[in-house]
């Protein structure tokens, strides 16, 4: 028998609850993807490029127009300078880019601190480093650091914290106040950050996103990783980046050459040429998104469900104790997707230990209005 790496990691609930849509016939606001294409000049670009033969291996670090285009990006949207050569790689996904980035920091005993609730990739990758996750539970319900705790988890084993902003599940964004209160915190420390803002563009109601790339003292420590994916409609074709200084790349792409090398060639192309064409495309974003949100939240007004309009993501939480207090989170997921066709993610698996009172569950709402009115017709029936 072999011994596993990851005994006690199952399939992800992620996985679960889109199955058990697909055999109830629910509507899926589980799973984080949109139910539309991207933009169709970002599309038609893949089968431009694929006719014209850019079907080889891409540069291990990534094809140099698309990581030229990333550079430009963050220069336009937070007035910072990164070398497109130096510090940005291109990589299969953010997922992939953030393990890598662990890998390449982690040692055996180490430890990293993460803020629950949090995305379920961070520690299966930290214990396959052989590093341990320290859990720091945002204050509830609003989801911010508290600073107490995480002054109490930091210890001279203390290698890495994790950031998400804006935060998958709840939505809540890092304020400038908050990276300088971490950069005061770890200033004197050998403690390296990863910076997960994969939804960096999708932040509403006029807020700026606070991104480490534009705090000059995190960054010099800092691994910050974003998702094209995300921010074009495409999460199925699976590119992200991670940006870096120059001596944290480099670490990072002795990693990424042995996991995948490089990206999807074609797919790096069309996006590149979708980039330097369209760059009106991400200032666009935050509006289209909110759009979704307000119609989605504005639509829920008559359910039975509670909720906060959530300032950033493709994700609302709604508090269900009015209709089944009895039911746990996981519980109330499958019975909304089995009894009322609307299939969603219990927030408390993104918990070590999540909160007993704690009764939310997440809902996607990238998806097309026609989706959205559906879903909620079903749960304003409940």
């Amino acid at each position: 028998m072999i011994s596993s790496k990851l005994p006690n990691v199952g399939t992800t609930i992620f996985t679960q609850m889109s199955q058990l849509a697909a055999e109830t016939g629910a509507l899926n606001l589980s799973q984080g993807f949109p139910d539309f294409d991207g933009p169709q000049a970002l599309r038609d670009n893949v089968a431009r490029h694929i006719a014209a033969g850019h079907n080889q291996y891409a540069a291990m670090t990534g094809l140099p127009e698309l990581r030229e285009q990333v550079a430009a990006k963050i220069s336009r949207s937070y007035g910072c300078n990164v070398s497109a050569d130096t510090e940005v790689t291109i990589t299969p996904g953010a997922t992939q880019a953030i393990f890598c980035a662990i890998q390449a920091l982690i040692q055996p005993g180490d430890e990293v601190i993460v803020f629950d609730p949090c995305y379920d990739s961070y520690e299966p990758s930290v214990a396959l480093a052989g590093g341990r996750c320290v859990h720091v539970p945002l204050a509830y319900p609003g989801f911010a650091i508290d600073w107490q705790k995480f002054r109490d988890a930091l210890s001279p084993k203390t290698r890495l914290v994790i950031l998400n902003s804006p935060h998958n599940p709840s939505g809540a964004l890092i304020t400038r106040a908050e990276l300088d209160q971490l950069a005061a915190l770890i200033a004197e420390r050998d403690i390296y950050i990863i910076s997960d803002e994969v939804y960096e563009h999708l932040v509403f109601d006029g807020v700026a996103h606070c991104s480490v790339l534009a705090h000059e003292a995190l960054y010099q420590r800092a691994f910050v990783v974003s998702s094209f994916g995300k921010t074009y409609h495409v999460t199925g074709w699976k590119t992200g980046y991670v940006v870096a200084p120059p001596a944290l790349t480099a670490e990072l792409r002795k990693i990424h050459q042995y996991v995948s090398f490089c990206g999807v060639t074609p797919l790096q192309w069309a996006l590149a040429d979708f980039m330097a064409e369209h760059p009106q495309h991400i200032s666009e974003l935050p509006a289209f998104y909110q759009n979704k949100r307000d119609l989605f939240c504005n639509l829920l007004a008559d359910s039975r469900l509670s909720f906060t309009r959530t300032p950033g993501t493709y994700f609302q939480l709604v508090d269900y104790s009015a209709i089944r207090d009895d039911l746990d989170d996981v519980a109330m997921a499958q019975w909304m997707t089995r009894e009322h066709g609307v299939a969603s993610i219990p927030v408390s698996v993104f918990y070590q230990q999540a909160p007993k009172d704690m009764r939310l569950v997440r809902l996607c709402f990238a998806k097309r209005e026609e989706t959205l009115r559906q879903a909620a017709e079903k749960l304003c029936a409940i």
